[in-house]
């Protein structure tokens, strides 16, 4: 019996390595999203430049869209800003904002001053819908099908590759109006 004590260390060990081996397998910038292929999260918040509007998830159903978390406390926001605008000219798919726990007033500034990419954007001042989306932060864009199911979720900046990848991704679909 002694004897078997001494193999005690040995074997918490090898489960510690075990553990640790597995998790220097996990990528670290990947962010699983609970709601991949999931409907978008219910929500009926004011509208940012229109407060008196209220916005729902019907708002933007019936085509695949952008749906872009932002904020002006947010420095990435700013450099993702010119992607965003670059993506709204071309028309190819509607970049829906989330104003994501911000100030109203400095957002519709930022808007005024860099410029305008979203179709509207959903003032989100408590976060709670970027809470039920399992936001970790600003930026991140999820890229909705026409039904309303979150496909794709980029937790970061929108880089021209990543706005290329999702471009084939869309195109994978078909028509970006169907």
């Amino acid at each position: 019996m002694p004897r078997l004590l001494l193999f005690i260390p040995l074997v918490l060990f090898i489960i510690l390595a075990g553990f640790l081996w597995k998790g220097l397998s996990i990528d670290p910038r990947e962010l699983p999203s609970a709601l991949l292929n999931k409907p978008f999260p219910e929500f009926s918040l004011a509208a940012l430049q229109q407060p008196e509007r209220i916005l729902t998830k019907q708002d933007f159903m019936g085509q695949p869209v952008l749906v872009n978390v932002w904020a002006t406390w947010c420095p990435s926001c700013r450099q993702e800003h010119a992607q965003l605008l670059t993506i709204a000219q071309t028309n190819s798919i509607p970049v829906i904002g989330l104003n994501y726990k911000d100030d109203r007033s400095a957002a519709m500034v930022w808007l005024q001053q860099l410029g305008n990419p979203y179709q509207f954007n959903i003032f989100d001042e408590a976060g709670m819908l970027g809470l039920d989306l399992g936001v970790y932060g600003a930026p991140e864009t999820y890229l909705l099908d026409a039904q309303g199911i979150i496909r794709y979720r980029h937790v970061g900046v929108i880089t021209e590759q990543v706005w290329q990848d999702l471009q084939n991704m869309i195109k994978g679909w078909g028509s970006v109006n169907e």
